[in-house]
């Protein structure tokens, strides 16, 4: 990483089993016998096995385009062929290519009303949020501070589909407090870019150009991140083919090029952004803007890894097990092995898989099918499941009920003293039903103690956004995220696989399975009935 009511299911020999009541108001489900046969078929000891696999020096760290993710690959494809899966990837294959682009070098360039501006003086982007850019525009729309939060909203009334926006850094201030806060406080609105951004992609906005104050500064901080060498990005997001999701090409400005852009209405834009008033009819101004971004890139293949065990009576319907088998891999002389993060994910989801086989070989497929799919690209930017949702869904986005991610599980944080914990992040987002079976799932079963400090709104990780889940979510997707919280290790070559507590792991998969147990078994298709943030 870096975020019910009834059980039935059909026996492939057409045995009809009962449907059973949950009691939504505490939780429960009725115990079910095969689901612990099938649960206990996930051991300890096998997931050791695979993870001591997954995190050695023969597989390198499983680094993206690196010959130790193609190692990693062949090895998952290996387990799905034992488990008999069916293959879900490309041409009758278990791999979905994933084609990406490595930045090797950006060049920028700003004219703003025949008066040209500097790259990294006066204005910056980052490699990863734009793609080539050559664009000639002539008429921009002021969006206040590009917020939607509750009754205030910048873009109401507006029409930005396709256009360039300007936005104000920050957020509205009236007599030196906040406006969108109880207390005055800053919201994340102040601290994370990716906020509006997100919000202006979601409007179909072409370009987004947030006026910043201290350019110089920013420049020095974000100096890494913003030229992004060696990066990786969609080949299909730099290229502009991705036909789900076009990059909003987004440009952190000066207040001089906002001044240039705006002249003597910038004031009074300002002005009328923080009260949440514009006026509408003054937000479309004429200008002259020349916008070039330039990019040598190399291209590069991953895969995600598609198994599938279809379903009895509700086939169509699919249930999504997710875990990002990328890591790190070799960086300057050293191999990140990557065993928590995420070895521990893609070891459960080969449990989780025979699990399944199992089950279906014992006549007692579930009613809904099962996709296992180990993703690449997470490290990168969550591209292996963006691939899948926004360029090629092997299986239609309409019918895929629900996505559990797994993002490691085989480790203790320093707030829990041992490992019969999980946090479950995003359960309750889109589906109050999603958390109701979780929650049943755990009482009738692992019993574990269900950490939700992490999706709380405004929770400053932000982990929500930072793993494969996101972008199902993001598509209207109910998702839960299983985490184990961060480390001293993360993302560093000391993430070894003896540090991996397994049987916590093994009782964190086991929830996994029967949370998917129940989701593919019940009788009618969760609901989507909230959008949380």
């Amino acid at each position: 990483m870096i975020r019910h009511t009834f059980i039935a299911y059909c026996c492939c020999i057409g045995i009809q089993f009962a449907a059973f009541a949950q009691d939504k108001a505490t939780n429960k489900l009725p115990f079910d016998e095969n689901a612990q046969k099938f649960a206990n078929t996930i051991q300890a000891t096998d997931l050791e096995k695979h993870l001591t696999k997954l995190a050695s020096s023969e597989f390198m760290g499983r680094g993206n385009g690196q010959a130790g993710q193609r190692i990693a690959e062949k090895y998952l494809v290996t387990q799905f062929e034992q488990l008999q899966l069916q293959p879900k990837g490309n041409s009758g294959t278990f791999s979905q290519t994933v084609p990406l682009v490595v930045a090797k070098g950006m060049t920028a360039q700003l004219k703003a009303n025949g008066k040209n501006y500097t790259f990294l003086e006066d204005f910056y982007c980052f490699n990863r949020s734009t793609a080539m850019v050559d664009a000639q525009v002539d008429k921009i729309v002021f969006a206040g501070y590009g917020i939607e939060e509750g009754s205030y909203n910048d873009y109401k009334g507006l029409d930005v589909k396709g256009k360039t926006v300007v936005i104000l850094n920050g957020e509205p201030m009236l007599n030196g407090l906040c406006v969108l806060s109880k207390d005055g406080k800053t919201t994340a609105w102040s601290n994370d870019r990716r906020k509006k951004i997100e919000i202006a992609k979601s409007k179909g906005v072409k370009n987004l150009l947030v006026i910043t104050p201290d350019i110089a500064g920013k420049v020095k901080q974000y100096q890494n991140y913003i030229m992004g060498e060696n990066m990786m990005q969609l080949a299909a997001d730099v290229y502009g083919t991705n036909p789900k999701e076009q990059i909003t090409n987004t440009f952190f400005v000066s207040e001089a090029i906002g001044q240039q852009l705006l002249g003597n209405r910038l004031a009074p834009l300002t002005d009328m952004a923080n009260k949440g008033k514009i006026k509408r009819k003054k937000a479309t101004i004429n200008t002259n803007l020349s916008l070039q971004v330039t990019k040598k890139v190399e291209e590069v293949e991953v895969s995600n890894v598609l198994g599938f065990i279809e379903g009895t009576d509700k086939k169509d319907e699919v249930i999504v097990l997710t875990a990002h088998y990328d890591h790190l891999g070799e960086e300057h002389g050293e191999v990140y092995y990557g065993a928590d993060d995420d070895g521990s994910g893609t070891a459960a989801l080969i449990e989780l898989a025979e699990a399944f086989a199992q089950a279906k070989a014992a006549g007692m497929a579930p009613s809904r099918s099962i996709l296992i799919m180990p993703v690449a690209g997470e490290e990168k930017g969550l591209l292996g499941s963006r691939y899948f949702t926004d360029v090629e869904p092997l299986v239609p986005l309409k019918d895929i009920v629900t996505d559990l991610n797994i993002d490691m599980i085989g480790r203790i944080d320093d707030q829990h003293k041992d490992g019969n914990y999980i946090y479950i992040i995003g359960d309750d987002k889109l589906s109050s039903e999603l958390h109701n079976i979780s929650e049943a799932a755990n009482n009738a079963y692992t019993k574990l103690e269900l950490d939700y400090r992490y999706n709380v709104e405004n929770e400053p990780n932000q982990f929500y956004y930072r793993s494969d889940h996101y972008n199902f979510a993001k598509n209207g997707i109910p998702i839960i995220f299983y985490f184990n919280g961060t480390h001293a290790d993360y993302h560093k070559p000391t993430d070894t696989v003896e540090k991996i507590d397994f049987k916590a792991m093994e009782s964190r998969t086991r929830l996994v399975f029967y949370t998917a147990w129940e989701l593919a078994n019940r009788k009618s298709r969760i609901i989507v009935d909230s959008n949380k943030k």
